[in-house]
């Protein structure tokens, strides 16, 4: 036991007064004996013993209730168990990410955990409370109620990592409770640290009821006829049972198309038709889920024509001109020394076709070409130096030469998950007539091979930066050397490797995704593009390229929908966003990540358990109470004791 005024205790010496009270009442009387007085005497003796007895009972409940008194003014106590943690600063880490969109017992989980808060929290408790999104420092539950009220869901996936390494930056001299309130969707065990020695670590699982879910994962250009697009619409069903599921197609808020759908398994793809024209609009699915991957935006602009030159010698070069027609390319062939070099900022896709070298004044156009989102595909000839050809290809990708090789080798593997085939096969096909080449070159790339030999080496690889993509084939393709040109996948390898996909594709982004989008317009010095619909406007990050203005989003905008790119109020082209889907599979729940951390049960329970863990236990009280109890024997006793 502990005092708090342990000064007081010196008055404990004040319990000598009763005593010398009690001493001086007992003094001894002298005795007078008279005759006839026997009776007397026995009366006199009974009630001496009786009176000693209770002025020793008065004498023992009055030390107890000074001693009481003084030791209740001593404020003695227990030290808590956690005594060193009193004082430390409370912290909060509320998910508020889009899987907290789903029922609990008591509603959505993210309004049932602000509910929990907002009744909860004492009005005097300082704490700090960081979101996904905000950051409220140093603050009360009076004070952010409103917020908390208003709280919105996020678009940005729930990185606790990131959340801890703030609380960990802001400095403070005290130790800190940090208490995360989670469901624990989508969250790693590496994105969990262990608690260095200034924190304790507490967490909180909010429950969802069901996990069922169907998300629109993307919608994508299944095939290009004449006159329509059939789009496809990948559907990402997690649990089971669904049946019937209305999935609804809208242009400009304009329904285009509806139909019902079962799901038999995880993944599907359901197509529309729909005109070769502007199409501004999105798709929708109902369920009674998670709300927030039911739609899915999508812009796609009526098809332009792309620009592709084929720098080469044109004899080689006359099945590029069957592939790359008039009514959708701009397609010309030229011959090195007649190259107009003003001529390549203005094209799509650059072919350079078995070149035999590669002036440095090309190599330093062409880096500037491809990084201003320009497409390079590029054809080794057997004259051509290794070195050369890598001292240019290490401007624009990864990929390297290495040594020659004599042997005949088919080209067997074709990656059927790589973008250039995204909509060309129906299912992966294994008999197809392979092509063979005679001389190839070894190719060094960490990218994922697009066609491959049957010896597992790359025949086509590509390195893909922000905006472009650089297409590198191991071998000459002419016909002495190659019979691809024959083969039946050469026209979608080199149609799409030509195709602009601003052009010809369909304009999505996903929200705090940072990939840079070109716009095709040529802004003056103080002219700025801006991205708005009827909800939202921003200025995006943007860079001038000559013609063409790359833009970044960052984190913008808040939230997904249509929108219109502007030069001042001339619009210049369309672009939808979409929220990342990593959050729609309610069942990857991970609360292994939460090895080293205590849970609690609920929300009410943080304080009453910190609280209880850290509170001296007062005895004060206890004494207050002791006193009275004295008081009410004492005058018990001089009442009924004789």
């Amino acid at each position: 036991m502990q005092f708090q005024h342990p000064e007081i205790l010196y008055f404990l010496f004040l319990l000598v007064i009763p005593i010398l009270v009690h001493l001086f009442q007992l003094r001894k009387f002298k005795t007078e004996y008279f005759t006839n007085v026997k009776f007397l005497k026995e009366l006199v003796v009974q009630t001496r013993k009786s009176s000693k007895i209770k002025k020793y009972l008065l004498l023992a409940t009055r030390l107890l209730l000074l001693t009481a008194l003084i030791l209740a003014f001593a404020k003695p106590f227990f030290v808590a168990k956690d005594h060193k943690d009193a004082k430390n600063e409370l912290y909060i880490v509320l998910d508020n990410s889009f899987s907290m969109q789903a029922k609990g017992q008591k509603g959505e989980l993210l309004k049932r955990a602000v509910q929990d808060l907002l009744e909860n929290t004492p009005e005097g408790a300082n704490f700090s409370l960081l979101t996904c999104t905000d950051n409220y420092w140093n603050t009360d539950i009076k004070s952010i109620q409103k917020e908390l009220q208003n709280l919105k869901y996020s678009a940005t996936p729930f990185q606790l990592e990131s959340i801890l390494s703030k609380i960990k930056a802001h400095k403070s001299a005290f130790r800190k409770d940090i208490v995360i309130i989670t469901d624990a969707v989508g969250l790693q065990a590496k994105n969990t640290p262990s608690k260095s020695e200034d924190e304790n670590l507490y967490y909180i699982i909010s429950e969802a009821e069901k996990t069922n879910n169907i998300a629109i994962d993307s919608v994508f250009i299944n095939q290009t006829m004449d006159n329509f697009y059939e789009i496809g619409v990948k559907l990402a069903a997690y649990g089971e049972d669904f049946n019937d599921i209305p999935i609804a197609l809208f242009n400009k808020n304009k329904l285009v198309a509806k139909t019902l759908v079962n799901l038999e398994t995880k993944n599907k793809v359901i197509n529309f038709t729909i005109p070769k024209a502007d199409f501004h609009g999105y798709v929708s699915v109902t369920d009674n889920s998670l709300e927030y991957d039911n739609t899915y935006y999508f812009s796609l602009s009526k098809p332009q024509k792309s620009n592709v030159i084929n720098i080469g010698n044109t004899d080689k070069s006359q099945f590029l001109s069957r592939i790359y027609t008039d009514s959708e390319f701009n397609y010309s062939n030229t011959e090195l020394s007649g190259l107009d070099y003003n001529s390549i900022e203005k094209q799509d896709a650059i072919v350079l076709n078995e070149l035999k070298e590669i002036p440095q004044a090309l190599q330093t156009t062409l880096k500037s070409f491809a990084e201003k989102g320009g497409n390079i595909i590029f054809i080794p000839s057997e004259e051509a130096s290794v070195s050369n050809m890598n001292a240019f290809l290490s401007t624009i990708s990864s990929i390297q030469y290495k040594t020659k090789n004599s042997n005949e080798k088919l080209v067997t593997k074709i990656n059927f998950s790589h973008p250039l085939f995204s909509s060309v096969f129906e299912k992966q096909v294994t008999n197809f007539q392979f092509p063979k080449t005679k001389t190839s070159f070894e190719i060094s790339n960490t990218s994922p091979v697009v066609l491959g030999y049957n010896d597992q080496t790359a025949f086509l690889s590509s390195s893909q930066s922000e905006v472009a993509t650089a297409y590198v084939f191991s071998a000459p393709l002419n016909k002495l050397n190659s019979n691809f040109q024959n083969s039946p996948i050469v026209v979608p390898v080199f149609y799409n490797m030509g195709q602009n996909a601003q052009k010809a594709g369909i304009n999505v982004l996903l929200i705090g995704e940072n990939k840079p989008f070109l716009v095709d317009s040529k802004l003056g010095k103080d002219e700025i593009v801006t991205v708005k619909n009827n909800k939202e406007s921003f200025i995006p990050l943007q860079q001038l390229l000559n013609n063409k203005v790359k833009i970044t989003c960052n984190e913008n905008p808040k939230e997904a929908g249509n929108f219109g790119i502007f030069n001042n109020q001339v619009p210049v082209n369309t672009i939808s966003f979409n929220y990342s889907r990593t959050e729609s599979n309610l069942d990857n729940i991970n609360t292994d990540a939460f090895t080293n951390y205590k849970e609690i049960s609920n929300v009410s329970s943080i304080f009453d358990t910190l609280q209880a863990n850290r509170s001296d236990n007062q005895m004060w009280k206890l004494f207050i109470l002791l006193s009275l109890l004295f008081i009410t024997l004492e005058v018990l006793i001089q009442k009924f004791v004789k």
